[in-house]
């Protein structure tokens, strides 16, 4: 995939956490700006899905009207499990759609998107692996891959059964390196055996490693007092060999500005920062987290609106810093006039969490404790 891509950084544009005004309406005036500080660097790859809430319109707006569409790469997903799509034919309309929504007239790279051990069934059962190849015989997509959030022997089994697939998009981040319930080492080594080029998702996981625990940062700060927390994870999931893009999900020109001014001219990890990398592994394993990274599958199905991925991103802070009165002020503003509490237990959120969280006890926890 080094090959497939010309670019000047190996940072990808993440259109999922696009900047939005009072709203909620995503603000294009501040994305463009992002996209001509991210082209002007010599970025050029864009991800977006199609169940990403208006970033494939944004896409439109920000990057496809305005620029040639052979100075850019554009990825989105084909999304064919749980409540967003209920047939084989909607999943085949969904090209259709995205299309028409970005106006790219092709994509770069088109994935399956988020798949895991409880709906690789669906997408098979679609014949939606052969449809992504007759996708791009017509020159709908110039090359094809997959998103992913299983286990390595699922990866193993994918990948051996679909050697054509060009590249793998998974969750990879220092603190989920070693972390059960992800396995982004196991993985990463299943996509280097298969010789398959790794787009990067989640590298500062959701957030929470663009501002981790004091104690973390005061590890980081030791060897480079002016890096941020987030230059330092990215960097890690970008020194990896097989890594051809990271992704990150900018919400702000700062955070533009500050992925490139170290992504542009990436220097890899040396020895004494892969070290600093291990010991802040250690010391958030040593904290109670939740795994979530905030892709808000959970709330487009929850019949309540509760805003999930904040209430746990307060829940977490709380577990790590302890400072209550802040947890709940701040709880009373991300959750906004639908609380923990309103949970009605359904479990659609536990239906397409790709932490697989027990997501209605977690809201208990937090009910109990920040309300």
């Amino acid at each position: 995939m080094q090959q497939l891509i010309q670019s000047n950084t190996k940072l990808g544009f993440g259109l999922m956490r696009l900047p939005r005004r009072e709203d909620k309406t995503i603000d294009i005036h501040e994305t463009s700006a992002m996209v001509d500080a991210f082209l002007e660097a010599g970025g050029t790859y864009f991800d977006t899905a199609f169940i990403y809430n208006g970033s494939e319109e944004a896409a439109r707006a920000a990057l496809c009207s305005r620029y040639p569409r052979e100075s850019y790469y554009l990825a989105t997903k084909l999304h064919a499990a749980g409540s967003f799509c209920k047939s084989e034919q909607q999943a085949r309309d969904e090209i259709n759609i995205s299309l028409e929504r970005s106006g790219a007239g092709y994509f770069d790279f088109y994935l399956l998107h988020s798949l895991e051990t409880e709906n690789v069934e669906v997408y098979d059962r679609y014949g939606l692996w052969d449809y992504l190849r007759e996708l791009r015989q017509q020159g709908l997509i110039r090359h094809y891959g997959f998103s992913f959030h299983s286990t390595p022997e699922m990866l193993d089994r994918l990948l051996t059964d679909h050697p054509d697939v060009e590249f793998v998009q998974m969750q990879l981040n220092y603190a989920d390196w070693d972390e059960p319930a992800v396995q982004s080492r196991a993985c990463y080594e299943v996509a280097v055996r298969h010789d398959k080029p790794v787009i990067v998702m989640e590298p500062v996981k959701g957030g929470l490693l663009a501002n981790p625990p004091e104690r973390v940062r005061k590890v980081f700060a030791a060897l480079d007092p002016e890096a941020s927390c987030a230059s330092w994870a990215i960097r890690f999931a970008a020194s990896l060999p097989q890594t051809a893009v990271v992704l990150s999900g900018m919400s702000s020109m700062a955070q533009m500005r500050d992925n490139l001014s170290y992504m542009k001219d990436l220097r890899p990890l040396d020895a004494r920062e892969q070290a600093a990398i291990v010991q802040a592994r250690e010391i958030l394993q040593s904290y109670d987290r939740i795994s979530c990274t905030g892709c808000r599958y959970c709330t487009e199905g929850c019949p309540m609106e509760i805003a999930i991925p904040d209430v746990f991103r307060v829940l977490n802070r709380y577990r790590m810093y302890g400072d209550l009165t802040a947890a709940r002020r701040e709880y009373a503003w991300r959750a906004g006039k639908v609380p923990a509490s309103a949970c009605v237990g359904c479990g659609q959120c536990e239906s397409v969490c790709p932490q697989h969280l027990p997501v209605i006890r977690l809201l208990e926890e937090a009910a109990q404790s920040l309300e």
